[in-house]
């Protein structure tokens, strides 16, 4: 049985793992599919009559106080958190990797550069940093999150990855294939990309509900994706001060945001322990 397949099943047995990947995908799918299936979630039908409505047939989590459906602006903002979280993991993903890459297989001289350099990036507080962008770049599209957020969180794997190249760089079959005439590109792409395909997986999902996190508090501060436009942190800033008399408005979007981000930790553990070459089979 290939390697793969024994994660699988051991990834099958942990009852977490799939919790949590049962969740996310029909978060996945909720993103996808409900946007077009629930009204514009922009809408003002009646900001008088209509403000903080509690959950009625007609809007089933309520309106907030600008008379729009709750539901639809939750489901609406999955799409945008989804989105920012799995796009600025897969792109801090290949950005370490590629980094990692280059500083275990060049020379000492270059390795050094580039680890010191990440280094330096690491002790910057990457909190501070964004608030300090965002503050001066009023209204960033999403697209601009994204990218931000992921060029401020690929330092730890470019580590991870450096340190699994290191080790493997002196093996029989990285010297077998520089006996044959490959060089660098060629090594890193076929014969180490493969060994570092667990970590940067693992790695990758567990960022992810970090980076949800950060977007939706970067949103409640209003310096996120800007509103109207609905995101699970904006929503709960809309509703912190009627939390008492409708509840609702922040309710909603808080349980969605901690349970996406429970259902990703849940699936990187597990994909963690399954990928683990030491667990048992």
């Amino acid at each position: 049985m290939s390697p793969w397949r024994r994660a699988a099943r051991r990834f099958a047995r942990n009852r977490g793992a799939m919790a949590g990947a049962v969740i996310v995908a029909a978060l996945v799918v909720v993103a996808l599919v409900g946007p077009l299936l629930t009204p514009d979630p922009l809408a003002q039908p009646d900001p008088v009559r209509l403000q903080d409505r509690p959950p009625s047939a007609a809007h089933w989590l309520g309106t907030d106080p600008f008379s729009r459906d709750v539901l639809s602006r939750t489901v609406n903002a999955a799409r945008v958190s989804l989105g920012v979280g799995l796009g600025a993991a897969l792109l801090a993903m290949t950005l370490g990797a590629g980094v990692g890459l280059a500083a275990g297989l060049a020379g000492p001289r270059t390795d050094q550069l580039l680890m010191r350099g990440v280094d330096v990036a690491m002790a910057m507080p990457r909190i501070f940093f964004l608030l300090a962008v965002f503050a001066v770049w009023r209204g960033a599209p999403a697209a601009a999150v994204l990218v931000l957020i992921a060029a401020t969180g690929w330092f730890q794997t470019s580590r991870i990855v450096r340190a699994v190249v290191l080790s493997l760089r002196e093996s029989d079959f990285v010297a077998a294939a520089r006996a044959l005439g490959e060089r660098g590109p060629g090594i890193a792409r076929r014969h180490l990309l493969p060994h570092l395909a667990a970590p940067l997986i693992v790695s990758a999902s567990l960022d992810v509900g970090n980076i949800i996190l950060l977007e939706a508090g970067l949103s409640y501060l209003g310096l996120g994706v800007r509103p109207p436009a609905p995101t699970w942190g904006n929503m709960i800033m809309d509703g912190k001060d009627v939390l008492l008399s409708a509840p609702w408005i922040a309710l909603a979007p808080g349980i969605a945001l901690v349970l996406t981000v429970v259902a990703f930790n849940l699936a990187g553990d597990g994909l963690r322990d399954a990928l683990d070459p030491r667990a048992a089979a």
